[in-house]
């Protein structure tokens, strides 16, 4: 009987284990997914930013030209 009480708490410990680092996988993903979000909007900021300083350049240089 001891050894059956044994293997259950031992059981139960190992489910607890797992669930603290499942907690902490899915807090970390959902960061990582909040850092991709925000990075995606920086470079989306970027794109077009350089696309307005291209087309200034491109309109210079027909004036020019």
């Amino acid at each position: 009987m001891f050894w059956a009480m044994l293997a259950v708490g031992t059981g139960f410990c190992g489910l607890a284990v797992l669930s603290v680092f499942a907690i902490k996988v899915f807090v970390e993903a959902q960061r990582l997914g909040r850092q991709v979000t925000e990075t995606t909007q920086r470079i989306n900021r970027a794109a077009e930013d350089l696309e307005k300083a291209a087309t200034g350049v491109a309109r210079a240089g027909r004036d020019l030209g």
